[in-house]
């Protein structure tokens, strides 16, 4: 009888060890909540028709004390736990190191924002960038706004380094055209790693600059950096608002660049968020007669006071962002806001306490 037993408990052992196969072709970059557990390997286990049964998590340190998802380890089926003996079952699909973003498509579709500034508005050393770029590696391309502190040529020389792109700017015309130098100095004759150049962010929207003198601006730009040997797009950038009301911003413009966040209009969910700035980018294309419009700002604050429905949190962050990164899905469509927490920036009446606290990165 003992006999008999041993045989059977070796059949079911060898039967469950058999529907845990190790399949390394088959890993999945796109895990959604489960990439968000903090620290650590996830390993999920499948039977053999592919059917996730469980998922573990193997080493990892405290969790963010921000976040909302229940990230408790799943149990594993009960059978497992019934069986005298340790079983080896592989793991079959082990997910990568979390990270704070929302996993929900292919990042290189999108470029990300980034400020390089300390919290106290001081600037970023090459080393702090290079450690910065390490976590922005994932996306098509990076965002900066300036020249000041040296910062065209740091983050090209570590954008080189990691197979990025760099969507590159002048944020004034306060020394234009001479500001241009820092851009043509930092490319050093290589313009391969510029993903597009911008003249001024947001000027006529903040009461900087009239229409007439961005448009000017760009063909002088243009000029240029063309001469320079830089053959690629050339754009200004303004409120989706002032590019429908201004059209001659977008005609100037190699194409449309406009910014646009979901959390400014008072009626709008975060889950709404994709589907709002996709019909603002529709309405800035339609004004420019079917030029192609890329949003060059859209997030969603994890911290600050209300507008209406929309609710600074760190759960309707998530939501945002993957809402719109599931409605943006052609490639350069999209630059999300922003990289890491900006606590250099001061609040204004109309940022609701929340200018600090857009970082998409760590929070």
């Amino acid at each position: 009888m003992k006999r008999l037993m041993y045989l059977l408990v070796v059949l079911l052992l060898s039967y469950v060890v058999c529907a845990l196969p190790y399949d390394d072709h088959g890993k999945k970059r796109d895990l959604g909540p489960l990439s968000d557990l903090p620290g650590g390997d996830v390993i999920v286990w499948v039977d053999q028709a592919g059917n996730a049964l469980a998922n573990n998590v193997v080493g990892g340190g405290n969790s963010d004390p921000t976040a909302t998802a229940d990230n408790s380890p799943t149990t594993l089926p009960p059978i497992l736990s019934t069986l005298d003996g340790d079983l080896d079952l592989s793991p079959a699909v082990p997910l990568p190191a979390s990270t704070n973003h929302p996993k929900t498509g292919n990042y290189r579709r999108f470029g990300i924002s980034y400020s390089p500034y300390n919290n106290d508005g001081s600037c970023k050393s090459q080393d702090q960038i290079n450690e910065d770029l390490d976590k922005l590696a994932q996306y098509g391309f990076v965002r900066i706004y300036g020249v000041d502190c040296d910062q065209t040529n740091k983050v090209t020389k570590a954008a080189r380094q990691r197979n990025l792109k760099v969507f590159a700017g002048v944020f004034d015309l306060q020394n234009f055209p001479s500001s241009l130098d820092y851009i043509t100095g930092a490319a050093n004759g290589d313009w391969s790693v510029f993903h597009t150049i911008n003249i001024g962010n947001e000027l006529v929207n903040d009461g900087k600059n009239s229409a007439a003198d961005v448009v000017n601006a760009v063909n002088t730009a243009r000029s240029k950096l063309r001469a320079a040997g830089y053959q690629g797009p050339v754009v200004t950038v303004d409120a989706f608002s002032v590019m429908i009301q201004h059209p001659e911003l977008c005609q100037a413009s190699d194409y449309c660049a406009a910014n646009c966040h979901a959390f400014f209009d008072n009626n709008n969910t975060p889950d709404k968020a994709g589907q709002y700035v996709k019909d603002q980018a529709n309405k800035v294309s339609k004004a420019a007669r079917g030029k192609k419009t890329l949003i060059s700002e859209s997030g969603w604050p994890h911290n600050g006071q209300p507008n209406g429905k929309a609710v600074p949190s760190s759960l309707n962050q998530q939501k945002a962002i993957a809402s719109l990164q599931q409605t943006f899905t052609g490639e350069d469509e999209l630059v999300l806001f922003t990289a890491f927490d900006d606590l250099w920036k001061q609040d204004s009446s109309g940022t609701f306490g929340a200018e600090k606290f857009w970082g998409i990165q760590k929070h």
